[in-house]
């Protein structure tokens, strides 16, 4: 495994690790402080840094069988977890500025669907 994607696998492991407490931290101490709809949001934000966490582990282990634009879509899995589910989690816990968060969410989606988009074309191209 060389560097960088040891790198991703480190990262993916810390969204993994902290998905589960932002998780639990959502379901316990933010259940009577967050509105119904925030919450939605929040198990939005930690369902998808798992789900990439996941995929990026997925990429990791991928990353010999040839497949060339592996770490593109692994970097741009990290950079959409950090603006989406990052975003949600500032969003509903009122901090920093709404002005400036709320447009950060879809640029953070468009970075993860630009991820998946990535690998699949490179899936495709790929003999």
């Amino acid at each position: 495994m060389g560097s960088v994607m040891k790198s991703f696998l480190i990262v993916a492991s810390m969204y993994g690790f902290l998905a589960v407490i932002l998780g639990a931290f959502g379901a316990h101490a933010l259940k009577d402080r967050l509105t119904p709809e925030q919450l939605v949001s929040w198990d939005t934000g930690v369902r998808y840094q798992m789900f990439h966490a996941l995929a990026m582990i997925l990429l990791v282990l991928l990353s010999d069988r040839g497949i060339p634009g592996l770490s593109l879509a692994a970097g741009c899995f990290a950079v959409g977890v950090i603006l989406f589910s990052g975003s949600i989690y500032l969003l509903c816990l009122g901090m920093g500025p709404r002005a400036l968060l709320g447009p950060v969410t879809p640029l953070g989606g468009l970075s993860l669907i630009f991820g998946w988009l990535v690998l699949l074309i490179q899936v495709v191209r790929t003999p």
